[in-house]
């Protein structure tokens, strides 16, 4: 039964919602009920990561973890200097979780399962006395005239066919935690709270009839993608202004274009410029695992001399070159794949290094299935206490998570965000 009031209520039942009611139960505070609006809470650490949750990242120094938050930056390293992802490890370790390191600094569940991560934050707001209510939302807020909250809450009535009814619900405090659904930020505005316009985020790019497409399925491991977008698209002037964003890392082909960590660091970096650029712009690849045009020379000259009667088709110029990739270059620039590297003309060997190097692409929209995880935009930084996640516009409100106009790249970075805001505003509750 929903009480009609409460200390604090945390509205959204999300990594960034339980991390607040636990942390300010464990800091002192009673009486927090905890709203979701699904039947199910933490959905998105449930499918997070392919179903292992990637719970935070080895990136130990907040001077270096604000770099990887394409909006939020600098104004992060404040709050990561109370609690980064070294507190996160040891949070979770003091809560029964063990975190386990992967290669590539990702960290996960021992058992592999994001259901134990979802399982050790409901058992400790269990523990904690946190008070959990799903199928239940705040559909609208006022100031109380003496002080606190007055919350219309929407429930979901067990046993009545799946009927709901709004409740009315008093807080002294609130902790918006609503993630990037609209209602948080319609709540926030409520209360006079500005908004950054919200805009999709880590999203793969299409690249509609390009014969890279054909090549679904190949991954290269080092590739440089340098996007160049029209910094004034309704000019019809692009040339006067053009924005560029650079990344390097693994790139994976599809059917419809470009996924894997480079490209969707990329399109989080470059998350506004696509959007005013109607997600359309040239990007350059970089195949070359950052070889100099020198170092590829030199490496075609030894092919042609070690490998002279072998064909093209039969010899990379270096082991880690994709072998669909290499054919597929060879025919975009009409260079027989069957001829022997003894063969190989002068003018195909410059194509060949040139297309390595730097091949061309137009990117033609975002790719299929709306398979963006993360929105950039929100509740403008200047207006919380990042020390505290308190507002600055409306005082007993807190706001943490993606509902701020902070997102990070993959790998753990947004879960740690949600962790760091979430315990900030738990402490600040219990402190007051």
């Amino acid at each position: 039964m929903l009480p009609s009031h409460a200390a604090v209520v945390v509205a959204g039942g999300g990594a960034a919602g339980f991390m607040a009611a636990i942390a300010a139960a464990e800091a002192g505070v009673r009486d927090i009920v905890l709203l979701e609006a699904t039947a199910e809470p933490l959905q998105k650490v449930l499918i997070s990561g392919g179903g292992r949750c990637n719970v935070t990242h080895a990136c130990w120094d907040p001077r270096a973890l604000v770099g990887h938050y394409p909006r939020g930056g600098r104004a992060l390293q404040g709050p990561f200097s109370r609690f980064a992802s070294g507190d996160a490890v040891a949070w979770f370790q003091e809560h029964g979780l063990e975190l386990v390191e992967e290669a590539d600094g990702r960290l996960f569940p021992r058992s592999n399962r994001s259901e134990s991560v979802a399982a050790t934050l409901r058992r400790a707001a269990l523990q904690a006395g946190v008070q959990l209510h799903t199928g239940a939302s705040v559909q609208g807020v006022a100031v109380g005239g003496c002080g606190g909250f007055a919350l219309q809450v929407r429930c979901s009535l067990s046993g009545e066919g799946g009927s709901r009814e709004r409740r009315l619900m008093g807080a002294d405090r609130l902790v918006l935690a609503t993630g990037s659904h609209p209602s948080g930020r319609q709540l926030a505005a409520a209360l006079g709270h500005g908004l950054v316009a919200p805009v999709p985020s880590l999203f793969t790019l299409a690249l509609a009839n390009d014969p890279l497409c054909a090549l679904a399925g190949v991954v290269m491991e080092s590739v440089e993608l340098l996007l160049e977008l029209p910094a004034d698209p309704g000019s019809g002037a692009p040339e006067r202004g053009v924005q560029r964003f650079r990344q390097r890392g693994a790139v994976l082909i599809t059917h419809w274009g470009l996924s894997g960590p480079a490209t969707l660091r990329l399109t989080a970096f470059a998350a506004r410029a696509l959007k005013a650029a109607g997600y359309r712009g040239e990007l350059w690849i970089d195949w070359s695992d950052g070889q100099a045009q020198p170092q590829l020379e030199a490496l075609f000259a030894e092919a042609k001399q070690e490998q002279a009667k072998r064909q093209l088709a039969n010899w990379r110029p270096w082991p880690a070159l994709s072998r669909r990739l290499w054919l597929a270059l060879l025919q975009r620039h009409g260079v027989d794949p069957q001829q022997r590297w003894a063969d190989l003309s002068k003018r195909h060997q410059q194509l060949l290094v040139t297309a390595l190097r730097y091949t061309r692409v137009a990117v033609t929209g975002r790719g299929p299935f709306g398979e963006e995880f993360v929105t950039a935009g929100g509740i403008p930084l200047g207006e919380v206490n990042l020390a505290t996640m308190a507002s600055r516009v409306q005082p007993g409100l807190y706001l943490v998570g993606e509902l701020l106009d902070v997102d990070g790249v993959t790998g753990g970075f947004n879960f740690q965000h949600c962790w760091s805001s979430g315990w900030l505003a738990g402490q600040d509750l219990g402190a007051g």
